[in-house]
């Protein structure tokens, strides 16, 4: 599809490039509601306790972004970058940045958010002691290293960062050891949220029982079931809520949640299963959802693993996408609802550029099996991809597996695990060989988020065990540029790299398929897939 025309929006005195991807929606209805009822969306259970930098996932995610609100989010109508908590972002050379808050934010436990709500937050998510998933999307502030020095076992040699600095409760610093212009996009995402300070003192406790800053406040979490969540009264945000809360209910199958929201039991899917693609639209009526989101599907690589290890197992990876009909699995399996991805970033993200997959991302069986043979075969002649059997995946993964199989005659079958939270622990726990499913959704629209957040070394969502001196050079380079599009450039050159290490294979790109019961009007989903959670109303 044709790429999203890009806007500009300032945020202080830093203008950041931002592409508005379309919001497609159905209304339902435009009856009365009832502006304290919950609703309840299809989620999964969270891989690690909901605390703003331990979430990668979009199980943990979606939860902790209700939750907690930033210096700034996304408006879901266009994809703008819009101010929340901050009040004003401002640079003169894209390295320094002045942060103004708004007064009269607080926690739902009463106490104020402050600057150092927020810096004494990232510098505990920073520091490498604290284990936090997301510790690395704070390496861009200067003193990164002194809280998360590199190397295995490597004691930090201080507790913050020197480039955050608290001028008072509603000013504060940071300076980047280099600039970095697209760096207040950045802010958006769940690690930058602040902290209360009773987390600090039981931070286990705190992800158990989160206390944030949101629209929504947490009531309670019945771990593999449900998270309740409801309106926070004190929201100070531009998007008050106009229902009584969220229900985040876990499912083992998507075709489970399927059956319920056209029961009326679920109010909110997140994509609807494979087998419902043909007739959702039917099924549902003015309430199913089609629409953009920035989104890729993977299979990524155990490049950790000594037999994927070596300049010429690249040419077996290479042969293996080769080896993979994407228009034929899209037509068929996924009913049209995907496109064949021919790059490592989504469609519609700014810096997106078609073809930097080559050749290796068409169909051909002759130099797919050419391509194995020379890099030394698969390992074994057998591969297996890791799944979650709770996400609507099997029938793609096994189309992915026939398709290889006919292809070149190696073997391969889906190997699923139980839910998302079993699949993600045994991906990042490096339990798994061969192959496992990675998808990723944009946490802001830039082609850097595709790119340096998932394969530059030591990445928080390099799940490959990738590392390639070459691409984190011009991924650094890109970061450094003199704007927001010079950075975009510069990474459509480190994205290149991809497609000599092939360290995942893109398949497709994502659409949001969904819909939602008849209890529910006004569901709107934005870009990222999720829908505007504060806009939905429940029929009165």
């Amino acid at each position: 599809m044709p790429a999203a025309r890009m806007r500009w929006a300032v945020v202080g005195a830093t203008s950041v490039a931002l592409v508005a991807t379309g919001c497609s929606s159905s209304s339902g209805g435009g009856g009365s509601s009832n502006s304290s009822a919950t609703f309840s969306y299809q989620s999964s259970e969270p891989q690690n306790p909901l605390q703003p930098a331990n979430a990668n996932e979009v199980g943990g995610g979606r939860i902790i972004q209700n939750l907690f609100k930033g210096l700034i989010d996304y408006d879901p109508s266009n994809g703008e970058m819009r101010n929340q908590v901050a009040d004003n972002i401002a640079s003169s050379d894209a390295q320094t940045f002045n942060v103004t808050l708004k007064s009269g934010w607080t926690f739902h436990d009463g106490t104020p958010v402050t600057s150092k709500s927020f810096v004494d937050a990232w510098n505990w998510a920073a520091n490498t002691k604290n284990n936090q998933i997301n510790s690395s999307w704070f390496s861009d502030i200067e003193g990164y290293n002194d809280v998360h020095p590199s190397g295995a076992g490597a004691a930090p040699t201080k507790d913050t960062m020197s480039g955050l600095t608290v001028t008072d409760d509603t000013h504060f610093t940071i300076k980047l050891t280099s600039k970095v212009a697209y760096f207040p996009m950045k802010l958006g995402y769940i690690a930058f949220s602040p902290l209360p300070e009773g987390f600090f003192k039981d931070p286990d406790g705190y992800g158990q029982k989160p206390v944030g800053n949101g629209p929504y406040q947490f009531v309670s979490w019945d771990h593999n079931s449900q998270v309740v969540t409801k309106t926070f009264a004190n929201y100070q945000g531009v998007d008050k809520p106009k229902n009584g809360g969220v229900v985040f209910k876990m499912y083992t199958t998507a075709e489970a949640a399927y059956a319920d929201l056209q029961s009326n039991n679920l109010d909110v899917m997140d994509q609807v299963p494979p087998s419902a693609l043909a007739n959702y639209k039917s099924d549902l009526g003015d309430r199913a959802i089609d629409s953009p989101q920035g989104a890729i599907q993977n299979i990524g690589f155990t490049l950790y693993q000594p037999e994927w290890q070596g300049a010429n197992t690249a040419k077996v990876r290479q042969g293996l996408s080769m080896a993979i009909d994407r228009p034929t699995i899209t037509k068929t399996v996924l009913q049209g609802s995907r496109s064949p991805a021919s790059a490592w970033t989504a469609e519609g993200v700014d810096g997106y550029k078609a073809g930097t997959c080559g050749d290796f991302c068409t169909f051909n069986a002759d130099k797919a099996k050419q391509l194995i043979t020379e890099g030394g075969g698969v390992p074994g002649n057998s591969i297996k991809i890791t799944y979650n059997a709770d996400g609507g995946h099997k029938e793609w993964v096994d189309a992915v597996c026939n398709s290889i199989r006919q292809a070149t005659g190696v073997d391969c079958v889906g190997d699923p695990k139980t839910d998302f939270k079993t699949a993600r622990a045994a991906i990042t726990g490096h339990t798994i060989n061969g192959m496992f499913r990675t998808g990723w959704v944009q946490d802001y629209p830039l082609n850097a988020n595709f790119l340096a957040d998932v394969y530059k070394t030591g990445a928080a969502s390099n799940d490959f065990g990738y590392s390639s001196a070459q691409f984190d050079q011009l991924a650094n380079q890109a970061d450094q540029a003199a704007s927001v599009q010079d950075s975009a450039t510069g990474y459509q050159k480190a994205e290149a790299v991809l497609a000599q290490d092939f360290p995942a294979i893109p398949l497709w790109y994502y659409r949001t398929n969904s819909g939602y019961s008849t209890k529910v009007q006004n569901v709107k989903f934005d870009s990222f897939g999720n829908p505007a959670w504060t806009q939905v109303e429940v029929k009165g």
